[in-house]
């Protein structure tokens, strides 16, 4: 049974992975690196608790309890396929179903830009120039929000350095 949910969590990432890069080429036109963040949201609470306890066999310990991103002992690495690139996830996050509109997202991976291109970038969104975008609201933050009715998922672009920040962040 556990083999199975394992499988069951690494099928979800390789949705969502999917999903994201769908995300990411029609929004940008190109593939962007991925920051090693993978989060899967749960619809219901039995895919909670199931997931939940696949996530504690596969994280290292952690002495931080507000952390929302656990590092894996060993990545994920999802190889290239017809549409997606090669990528290597680090950091789950395994989220408790919610009601709101965002709860019925799949998942989510963070993208990272350089600073001077995602300035360019956040303007653009800003200015209401880049379909499906805008910032993710919620103080404190910098970070892009990609969505598309079409796909099940959401992906975020930043910085490097801010989407290494948000793996410790509990809210």
């Amino acid at each position: 049974m556990k083999d199975k949910c394992v499988e069951e969590l690494l099928q979800r990432v390789r949705k969502i992975h999917s999903d994201c890069y769908q995300l990411i080429s029609r929004t940008l036109g190109k593939d962007l690196p991925v920051a090693g963040n993978i989060g899967v949201f749960c619809q219901s609470e039995e895919e909670y608790e199931k997931f939940e306890e696949v996530r504690k066999g596969l994280i290292k310990p952690s002495g931080n309890s507000k952390r929302k991103y656990f590092k894996l002992k060993e990545p994920v690495v999802i190889e290239a396929g017809s549409d997606t690139p090669k990528a290597i996830y680090r950091y789950l996050y395994v989220r408790k179903p919610e009601t709101t509109p965002f709860g019925s997202y799949l998942g989510d991976i963070d993208f990272v830009m350089e600073p001077g291109e995602y300035k360019i970038f956040r303007d653009s969104v800003v200015a209401g120039k880049v379909r499906g975008t805008k910032l993710f609201d919620r103080p404190g933050w910098d970070t892009v929000q990609i969505t598309d009715p079409e796909i099940s998922s959401v992906a975020f672009v930043s910085t490097k350095e801010f989407a290494e920040k948000v793996r410790v962040r509990s809210n």
